[in-house]
């Protein structure tokens, strides 16, 4: 069973060193979902999706700089977010298009 996950993550782009980070968080995540804030993506993952993006994004973060955060909405998400503004929602179960 997929569920929606919420991934947020603040690298530090100090260096770059941390700009490289940013960029391979970003592309792992897009690999696995929609994002739809600069530093937050929308993902429908099974368990084992989850295990294998949960320890490629750890292996990547620098943990004494950076920051990542995992929100487990569940399988009832339409209940549980609300959108407003000029961005359009998206489908989340719909076709993901890499």
């Amino acid at each position: 069973m997929e569920v929606l996950v919420l991934i947020t993550y603040d690298v530090s782009t100090q260096d770059k060193a941390g700009r490289t980070r940013l960029r391979k968080v970003a592309k792992a995540c897009t690999n696995y979902g929609q994002r739809v804030q600069n530093s937050v993506f929308e993902c429908m993952l099974d368990a084992s999706q989850l295990l294998v993006l949960k320890d490629k994004l750890v292996s990547l973060i620098n943990k004494q700089e950076d920051s990542l955060r995992f929100y487990y909405l569940g399988n009832k998400y339409q209940t549980k977010v609300e959108h407003f503004g000029i961005k359009e929602s998206y489908e989340a179960e719909g076709v993901l298009m890499v």
